[in-house]
């Protein structure tokens, strides 16, 4: 077995064990997202029509399980994908800089727990917050949101 699948076999089993002691339909804020692998980046500015409620720079990142399922096309339960959503602005000479948090989405893949919603789970932690702000009806509409994107119920491609 080659390194790479090792290592995201070790993160699937702890990623899976961590969302097993949480209580059934909690999903944990991912304390070291930002240590995992960057997915890509996306700027929605202020042309966009969806920009008054997700504006902003916004940081894709996937635990190793997640970046298997970027190159897989199958993401397996202990996926967890994350979307940093942060303001930006632009100085004097134009250049644009991250500005404040605004949210933390998370994504996880348990498809036994979050069975109702394609195997999975939904959560926004608000600015730089620990807790969950989704109400089960939030969550619901975050799930029909995400089936407009086909199968996976995911959005972002994996950028190499």
């Amino acid at each position: 077995m080659s390194g790479r699948v090792l290592m995201s076999a070790a993160a699937t089993v702890l990623t899976v064990a961590m969302v097993s002691a949480m209580g059934t339909g909690d999903v944990a804020y991912p304390a070291d997202y930002r240590a995992w692998q960057h997915v890509k980046s996306t700027l929605v500015g202020p042309m966009s029509k969806g920009f008054a409620g997700n504006g902003g720079l916004h940081h894709f990142y996937a635990n190793p399980a997640g970046i298997v399922g970027y190159h897989t096309g199958t993401f397996a339960d202990g996926t967890m994908l994350i979307d940093d959503l942060v303001d930006f602005t632009a100085d004097d000479a134009g250049v644009s800089h991250e500005g404040t948090r605004r949210r933390v989405a998370v994504m996880v893949k348990d498809r036994k727990r979050f069975a109702d919603t394609g195997g999975w789970g939904f959560e926004i932690f608000k600015g730089d917050g620990r807790d969950p702000s989704l109400t089960a009806a939030g969550r619901d509409a975050c799930y029909a949101c995400h089936t407009t994107a086909g199968a996976t119920a995911v959005f972002t491609k994996y950028r190499p």
